[in-house]
């Protein structure tokens, strides 16, 4: 099992950052693939970004790119997503999430979210 919990969020104006982090706990972060999702109000889940397990190999959604970066930290089970230059359009439900056999970035199969944390972009 793998308990993933999202920390971070919040009220930022446009043209802020934030960093979100996402804690987990269980035997096989080590090896799991994670990713950042996130859903707007009355719209479909999203992919933001995915990480491989060394870190090394990442994945972003076209309209992502140059503004975040995902990382991790595998000696503190934790990842991130940084967020800049942020746009009223980015506000949503951030989730994060994990697939624990270590897919490749760009089709790895997520079995476990965590809660979400909110991120409002104020214009």
């Amino acid at each position: 099992q793998v308990l993933l919990v999202e920390s971070g969020g919040g009220l930022v104006q446009a043209g802020g950052s934030l960093r979100l982090s996402c804690a987990a706990l269980g035997r096989t972060f080590g090896s799991a693939t994670m990713g950042w999702f996130r859903q707007a109000p009355g719209k479909e889940r999203k992919f933001v970004a995915a990480i491989d397990w060394s870190g090394t190999s990442t994945y972003y959604a076209d309209s992502m790119k140059g503004r975040f970066t995902i990382s991790r930290d595998n000696a503190k089970n934790t990842t991130y997503l940084q967020m800049n230059s942020l746009k009223p359009d980015d506000t949503a439900v951030y989730y994060c999430a994990a697939d624990p056999f270590g897919r490749p970035v760009r089709t790895a199969l997520y079995g476990y979210w965590g809660q979400g944390t909110q991120v409002t972009v104020s214009s």
